[in-house]
């Protein structure tokens, strides 16, 4: 007999983690996507799998790693892009939406893309925290080649 076992990540999430990335989500990330429009000079549509974000026994760093990895350096890049009226314009009429992931394959900004106007901002949320330079400077990198 064959036995599937089906493992999501939301089914591997403890009590803690669900407990801080809510928390996150509902106290932390709305200064952030302030930060991200103002930063784009638009509403930018954000689509964060926040499950996939959420790795087991980091759950009291979330408010630590979340911004570091992926909210500060998205709005440095955003601002470096945006910087004038011709760099909003193409922000506005090029970038539909940016996604925030981590399929857990890249801990470093190779799993930055900018495709068909979605920027997709793939990358380990406990890895290489400290490296958001680089993850800024791709960012901006993949925008200003893509827009």
């Amino acid at each position: 007999m064959t036995m599937i076992v089906i493992d999501k990540l939301e089914d591997r999430m403890g009590l803690a983690e669900r407990r801080s990335v809510e928390r996150f989500k509902n106290d932390d990330y709305p200064g952030w996507k302030s930060r991200i429009d103002e930063a784009a000079g638009f509403e930018v549509p954000i689509e964060v799998e926040w499950q996939e974000l959420a790795v087991a026994d980091y759950a009291d760093s979330y408010a630590e790693y979340f911004p570091q990895v992926y909210f500060q350096p998205l709005v440095d890049a955003l601002s470096a892009v945006g910087v004038d009226d011709m760099g909003k314009d193409a922000l506005r009429e090029g970038v539909s939406k940016v996604v925030i992931k981590n399929s857990g394959t890249f801990f470093s900004p190779s799993g930055i893309s900018f495709a068909d106007g979605v920027l997709t901002f793939d990358h380990m949320s406990e890895s290489n925290t400290h490296h958001g330079e680089e993850r800024t400077k791709r960012l901006q990198d993949v925008l200003e080649s893509g827009l």
